[in-house]
């Protein structure tokens, strides 16, 4: 007797710079259908709370687009949007439209001078048109800034010892001396979803670990860790908020620290809310297999990230990776509950090819695994 045909499920991530989540699932699932015609496929794009999260939560919530002006990073005027839902109490933000490493060139790149004052313009103009609750999506920023532009842009001031204004960025941060809140209250409810569970500073923290990718070297990520330092015994002092070392106040360039300290939010782990919101968990359970996958599989993605969370939540189905990087070891790709992870790109070319080719090389190496004997790719 033939075997029954199989129900997959594809729940994907961007893959960084080359893709966003909805085409590297759709990529996946030409590829299977190639090879397993009679399959029952069943996309899912997911995010894990940072980039991308706006596009995969629209339909499922329903959320009505806004777009406005606001400042990039280097405040300069970028049009952002964010999702509002239909009666207008909850807006649901991604401060990489903003705030993200995506709007600076390489060449640009420079922690000190970068701000997520244009995230708080979004969630200004939220509150402006009655949110009262917020889903604030984080990660992929150029910022290191503790969320002091974020809080900047609502009405929080920071002032030097002298009483001027402090510029809200990561390099002057230093230089606060007197936190000023706003006049009037902001939300209700602010939960801000990240993958990372980084404290706000030391060698763990915002600068020191993420950084350099944002065009950091030794003595700038010195300089903004010193700054991250200060600003959170300052927020004790102040605030009576001893939150520097709850996990994922260092997220986003210390946004989760200024989110907590600022808005009052509540940070939750990004993948598991996108995973409730997009009902994962009932696909997973008619599902036989899994397919997920992002950019960059490494050690890291067991640490609070999409991957490890889809494991988490795959009620003992096989679940097989698909990345453009691979570093992971067998021991750590198997501490994550994945039975198999594969690379697309088959020979080391220079990037831009191998970002060009990402579509096709994930619809090809989808074609080839074998899914059937659900054996290990």
């Amino acid at each position: 007797m033939p075997n029954a045909p199989m129900n997959i499920l594809i729940a994907c991530d961007s893959f960084k710079d080359a893709l966003p989540a909805e085409a590297v699932c759709l990529a996946v699932a030409a590829g299977i259908a190639r090879s397993n015609p009679d399959a029952t496929i069943t996309v899912m794009p997911l995010s894990d709370g940072g980039e991308g999260i706006l596009e995969v939560l629209r339909r499922p919530l329903d959320l009505k687009p806004v777009e406005i002006d606001v400042m990039d990073p280097l405040s300069r005027i970028v049009c952002a949007r964010y999702g509002l839902s239909g009666n207008g109490r909850m807006a649901l933000v991604e401060m990489a439209e903003a705030s993200g490493l995506q709007l600076v060139a390489p060449y640009e790149r420079d922690p000190r001078r970068t701000s997520t004052y244009g995230t708080g313009q979004m969630l200004a103009d939220a509150l402006s048109r009655g949110a009262r609750r917020v889903v604030l999506g984080i990660g992929g920023s150029a910022t290191n800034d503790a969320g002091l532009g974020m809080a900047a842009a609502l009405g929080w001031r920071f002032k030097d010892k002298d009483d001027n204004a402090v510029p809200p960025d990561g390099g002057h941060l230093s230089q606060v001396a007197r936190i000023v809140p706003p006049p009037g209250p902001l939300f209700e409810q602010v939960d801000v979803l990240c993958d990372v569970t980084n404290p706000l500073y030391g060698p763990n923290g915002a600068a020191w670990i993420y950084g350099r990718q944002k065009g950091g070297d030794d003595a700038c990520l010195a300089e903004l860790d010193a700054g991250l330092r200060h600003i959170a015994g300052l927020v004790k002092e102040t605030l009576g908020r001893d939150i520097a070392d709850v996990p994922g106040a260092g997220a986003a360039g210390g946004l989760g620290f200024g989110a907590m300290a600022f808005l009052n939010a509540r940070l939750r782990r990004g993948i598991d809310v996108v995973l409730e919101l997009v009902g994962f968990d009932a696909a997973a359970k008619g599902a036989d297999v899994i397919i997920t996958g992002e950019g960059h599989l490494d050690g890291q993605s067991a640490q609070g990230k999409l991957i490890s969370g889809v494991c988490g939540h795959a009620q003992g189905k096989p679940v097989i990776a698909l990345c453009g990087k691979l570093s992971a070891t067998q021991a750590e790709i198997a501490a994550m509950g994945l039975k198999g992870a594969c690379c697309i790109n088959r020979d080391i070319r220079p990037l831009p090819e191998m970002l060009a080719a990402t579509r096709e090389n994930l619809e090809r190496t989808a074609a080839e695994l074998n899914l059937t004997g659900r054996s290990q790719p």
